[in-house]
């Protein structure tokens, strides 16, 4: 199996390590390990953009007719007058 070793890690960082270890019940070698196993098995971000993804999610459903232009008609701004 492969070791390595981080170097500079602040004090707070370890303490909390600490905490979380004995929460779990195991060492802190033990508790890292773990963190770190998770972090590597997660499903990757994909590069897409939000709107790419949410136009993909909608993707075949829609309109199934035309939709008229509306050239010529003024926009108005909202109104929130009572």
């Amino acid at each position: 199996m492969a070791q390595f070793v981080v170097r500079n890690l602040e004090e707070g960082v370890k303490a909390r390590l600490q905490r979380r270890a004995r929460r779990h019940g195991r060492s802190m070698e033990a508790e890292v390990r773990d963190i770190l196993r998770a972090a590597a098995n997660q499903k990757e971000r994909s590069d897409t953009g939000l709107g790419t993804r949410i136009a993909a999610l909608f993707k075949g459903t829609g309109l199934h007719f035309d939709a008229p232009e509306l050239r010529g008609h003024s926009v108005k701004p909202a109104s929130f007058d009572e």
